[in-house]
């Protein structure tokens, strides 16, 4: 898989893998311990989470000016990783208000914006070699099944030491019981019937005589547990930093060369001036729409158009127009995309059944799972073209062992097997691990036959995929109860929601077949992104414009808002049906302008 690829690439993958594993350890768990902890809406939760996520993809641009400035990429990725890790260790504090976990939140995207775009401009570094480039596409999708792997094992983290905490506190795992808790202690739960049935059920020591003392320790444990996921992510950040500060000597180290041209604030100082008035314009317009957050955040992304169109040369502005133009498009890819995290974990949790059969099951256990991969993987191994006899009978070895622990683990599963929302946090990941190859494979079999669609063609593609994989939520949510339908009002005139009731829960296939579409989609559109940015940024903006790519991530995540704030406002198949219209549009742009992206890369 490797092969042809400089050393580098192996030091970007394992540092990308370990902070990664913690990012999506707390993306997994951030609006699921929110709500938990503090008993926030969903429409606050997402109100948060959003921010944080765009947070986290924003401030790379400012990572990525530092870079360019001072052409000390390396540094400042090792910078963001001891940042990174303070922020984790601050998560772990049992009994934080609300406000010292938002400092730790914004504490981690300090970091990872000085980390994570200046590893991909690094990335493409490499590849700016003659004798590499023609496999600049392919670096990007190892680069980007490194993320996955660490994303893969998050969610199981994260739950199991969730779970193993609970347990050692005597309770069970329900998702819905922390909200019904905090409607109890608030002295506003409408049905106070269902919240006994459920402590009953998960109360390890009986039947519960007193819910006060049950809902404090409950929301506490379950908590409290998340506190320790934290832990892990800590940890992961840890690892992430050695490998990188032993191995870093294999990755290029791009110095001031003399005469070259670099990014100064001297440089054209009406730029900034500028930028700030285009941002603050914006920002006051979309507010009158929307709210000052969501302004400020676009407001940002426009003030940065502006600054880098100032400063560009106008040989630079070619490239740069094009750039900013597919950054454009990858916003409301990612305001789609990014729903796993927020109305994807809501529709998990109250609109998936919580019991699953045997064969369900197998998919929502690591070692189940992890059974079922050594299968198929032995078997590739095993037919390979160009395998060699240690090689098949490895193959053979790892079938047999991996068929054997499959039919073990399912036969001791019972009958109703209970699952957790976590889980669906994994499978975009495995997805991705598991399609990387084959993507590869059709990519390269085409680029033999001539036929290799262009990286923005490639991006054009993803966003019409991904769009199916919404019209699969419409579907699924056809026939179910939406939340507006379960509000209810207390004597106050407050608004509470009743539980989804059983009738209106559907099984997991619908969101895992959701999630293998939109794994494809993002195949084709995420690392082509950043194999496109690494292409063709003009040679002084690798920094800036990896991180222009993220912070359009950033405003994506931001609208992701969009989601929470019609949660509970429409039908569900309405809500779906709103990505499903602007990946369609994404791509008809993207098409539409297509010619003029494919001479940019040429």
């Amino acid at each position: 898989m490797l092969k042809g690829h400089p050393k580098g690439l192996y030091v970007a993958f394992f540092a990308n893998m370990g902070e990664r594993f913690g990012f999506y350890t707390m993306m997994a768990i951030l609006v699921l311990f929110l709500q938990a902890k503090f008993g926030l809406a969903a429409e606050r939760a997402g109100d948060i989470y959003s921010w944080f996520y765009f947070a986290i993809y924003a401030l790379a641009l400012l990572g990525g000016i530092l870079a360019d400035a001072t052409r000390k990429y390396t540094a400042v990725i090792a910078m963001g990783q001891v940042i990174m890790f303070i922020g984790y260790a601050v998560m772990v504090i049992p009994g934080l208000t609300l406000p010292v976990t938002v400092v730790g939140l914004f504490t981690i995207a300090i970091g990872n914006g000085l980390f994570k775009g200046n590893l991909q401009a690094v990335v493409g570094q490499m590849y700016d070699d003659p004798k590499y480039d023609k496999v600049r596409d392919n670096a990007f999708l190892i680069f980007y099944m490194g993320i996955n792997v660490g994303a893969f094992f998050a969610p199981f983290a994260a739950m199991g030491i969730r779970n193993w905490w609970l347990k050692t506190n005597g309770f069970l795992h329900d998702g819905s019981l922390p909200a019904l808790c905090h409607q109890y202690i608030d002295g506003t739960l409408q049905d106070v019937g269902a919240l006994q049935e459920l402590a009953n059920s998960v109360n390890l020591s009986g039947a519960v005589t007193d819910l006060g003392t049950f809902s404090h320790a409950y929301i506490e444990a379950f908590s409290r547990g998340y506190n320790f996921a934290f832990g892990i992510a800590a940890l992961a950040m840890v690892i992430s930093l050695l490998a990188y500060l032993i191995f870093h000597k294999h990755l290029p180290k791009r110095g001031r060369v003399p005469g070259e041209k670099t990014i100064t604030l001297r440089e054209k100082p009406l730029a900034i001036p500028v930028a700030l008035v285009a941002g603050a314009i914006s920002a006051v317009l979309i507010s009158f729409v929307k709210d000052f957050k969501t302004g400020m955040a676009i407001g940002l992304f426009v003030g940065f158009v502006a600054w880098i169109m100032m400063i560009a040369t106008r040989e630079e502005k070619k490239r740069v127009v094009s750039l900013l133009l597919v950054f454009f498009v990858v916003i409301f890819f990612w305001m789609g995309f990014h729903q796993n995290g927020l109305t994807y974990t809501f529709f998990a949790r109250d609109y998936t059944v919580k019991k699953v059969d045997p064969f369900t099951f197998m998919f929502f256990t690591l070692e189940n799972i992890l059974s079922v991969i050594a299968f198929i993987a032995g078997i590739f191994i095993l037919i390979g073209k160009n395998a060699t006899r240690n090689s098949r009978i490895g193959g053979a070895l790892l079938t047999l062992l991996g068929g054997a622990a499959a039919v073990w683990f399912y036969s001791q599963g019972e009958a109703e097997n209970p699952i957790a929302p976590e889980v669906f946090q994994s499978f975009n990941p495995l997805f991705i691990v598991s399609l990387t190859f084959a993507v590869m494979a059709v990519f390269s079999w085409l680029n033999k036959k001539g036929m290799e669609p262009s990286t923005p063609k490639k991006i054009g593609i993803g966003m019409i995929i991904a769009s199916l994989g919404f019209v699969v939520m419409v579907v699924g949510s056809l026939h179910l109860i939406s939340p507006h339908d379960l509000q209810v009002a207390d004597a106050s005139g407050a608004i509470k929601y009743n539980p989804v009731p059983d009738s209106s829960r559907i099984m997991p296939y619908w969101l895992m077949s959701s999630y293998l579409i939109l794994t494809f989609a993002e195949l084709f559109l995420s690392p082509m992104g950043l194999s496109f940015v690494s292409k063709v940024a003009p040679t002084r903006f690798q920094g800036v414009m990896q991180g222009g790519w993220l912070l359009a991530t950033a405003v994506g995540n931001k609208l992701l808002f969009i989601g929470s704030f019609f949660w509970e406002k429409i039908e569900l198949w309405q809500l779906w049906l709103i990505f499903v219209v602007t990946c369609l549009l994404s791509a008809g742009f993207i098409f539409s302008i297509l010619k003029r992206l494919e001479r940019a890369t040429s």
